[in-house]
């Protein structure tokens, strides 16, 4: 809607994941270079985990926009409290089989067969598991038995499991044990500082192909990082608002008021988990600050 009003070439925070708008913050750099290790070694799991908005979907898509076609086949599948014959089922989808009238065994017989085949022709397999933390252990189990099988002493399948936290404590069980012994890389990650919030804002706007209109004032930027606690989609979605609050005014500069005023349009419309102690002292950057100052491109 402010797209056009600003001179941008697409909407600089939708809240779906776009791997044309990542942001290499220290953190997804670990997580992005855990996986490529992995892939390196061609075998066993490699888990990614973090909070709901953290960017994990993002960086999903981001790594298989990265592998080549030439070396690799990719199946993405989200999980949804899905059960061992279930899980078989979605992998073969993700491959791009249908199967979907057919026994446990046959499906299992067609995947092998498939998997063979692209190592045969020397491609590596890799199975992207979104939302894993919703699996069933039998499930996980399953995976487990992919992730095991070979042709010619070679492994014909890699798994990158991404969740959420809980993932992490599952897979620590004694339950869990022979899927932990598997995992090649494991990265977590983490919420974004004041100095990289900044900078992550400033990103996707310059993305969008932002001119320095709407400037920010100072003050702006701490606000959307203690409000957003350095979560990305919550940023995503508080930039959103503050963009289209600004263009409803017809306003060319975003000032530390209208960023409070859509806060509390945010929690009175329970769109954002908005901190009880959101003015807790060390929580931001002061207003006014140079990392405020810079991400508003010399604005205010």
């Amino acid at each position: 809607m402010y797209e056009a009003f600003y001179n941008l070439n697409t909407d600089p925070f939708r809240l779906s994941a776009d791997h044309r708008f990542c942001f290499n913050h220290p953190s997804y750099i670990r997580a992005k270079g855990s996986v490529q290790y992995a892939l390196y070694r061609a075998e066993g799991f490699v888990m990614v985990t973090g909070r709901s908005g953290l960017g994990k979907t993002t960086l999903a898509a981001d790594l298989m926009a990265s592998l080549s076609p030439d070396k690799y086949v990719v199946g993405h599948l989200v999980s949804s409290q899905l059960e061992a014959g279930d899980l078989l089922r979605m992998a073969a989808y993700a491959f791009g089989l249908g199967v979907s009238e057919q026994q446990k065994a046959h499906i299992l017989m067609q995947l092998m067969a498939f998997l063979a085949e692209q190592r045969q022709a020397g491609l590596q397999s890799v199975l992207m598991v979104d939302e894993a933390q919703g699996l069933a252990p039998s499930a996980l189990q399953e995976l487990r038995r992919l992730s095991d099988l070979q042709h010619e002493n070679q492994p014909l399948l890699q798994i990158v499991l991404l969740g959420q936290e809980s993932l992490r404590e599952r897979i620590r069980t004694p339950g869990m044990e022979s899927i932990h012994q598997r995992l090649v890389a494991a990265c977590h990650l983490e919420p974004l500082g004041p100095e990289d919030t900044m900078h992550y804002v400033r990103h996707r706007l310059e993305q969008a192909g932002w001119n320095g209109d709407p400037g920010f004032a100072p003050g702006v930027l701490p606000v959307v990082y203690r409000f957003s606690e350095g979560i990305p989609r919550r940023i995503n979605l508080i930039c959103s608002r503050l963009m289209l609050f600004a263009f409803l005014a017809e306003s060319h500069t975003i000032t530390a008021e209208d960023a409070q005023a859509v806060i509390e349009e945010l929690g009175e419309a329970q769109l954002a988990h908005l901190r009880d102690d959101a003015g807790d002292e060390g929580a931001s950057p002061p207003e006014g600050s140079q990392a405020d100052s810079r991400a508003a491109g010399g604005s205010g």
